[in-house]
């Protein structure tokens, strides 16, 4: 090969019919590098919502409370057995039906977001510890315009 010809096919490389102007519009698309593409970003779904984890433990709290009742079983510690946990942990659930009962509808209508928790089973169990209905209440106020999400991840 000549050095003429290497240097043609270098020249060739670079020639403005190479190039073309595209007229269409071009969206970016991040991944691991940066894309042009001329299709538009998909849209963003909608979000998931599912009744919050404190909801759905105010409910458990009932159903068992209700088991007791109905003679099903004999007392927590007999439902604490049956169910493999421990007392303590079954407290803790029967400790959320202390809360004041327009408390309760609303933590009941609490919802997730995508995957983020509108307030922690602690918190609630704080306000159903705070003594008085109106005390709860109060504590409820407080912690319901100061709330964030609490994001549980998988």
């Amino acid at each position: 090969m000549s050095d003429r010809q290497t240097s043609d096919e270098g020249a060739r490389k670079n020639t403005p019919s190479d190039y073309r102007v595209i007229e269409e519009p071009i969206f970016w698309r991040r991944s691991r590098s940066v894309e042009l593409t001329p299709t538009p970003p998909p849209d963003k779904p909608e979000p998931v919502r599912r009744p919050a984890k404190v909801a759905r433990q105010l409910a458990l709290a009932h159903h068992l409370e209700a088991a007791i009742e109905r003679g099903l079983v004999a007392d927590q510690a007999a439902l604490a057995r049956k169910l493999g946990l421990t007392r303590a942990r079954v407290t803790q659930l029967f400790d959320l039906l202390m809360l004041a009962a327009d408390l309760q509808e609303q933590v009941l209508a609490l919802e997730a977001v995508d995957g983020a928790e509108p307030m922690a089973e602690r918190t609630l169990r704080a306000v159903a510890h705070a003594g008085t209905w109106a005390e709860q209440r109060s504590a409820w106020t407080t912690i319901v315009s100061s709330a964030r999400p609490v994001v549980h991840r998988p």
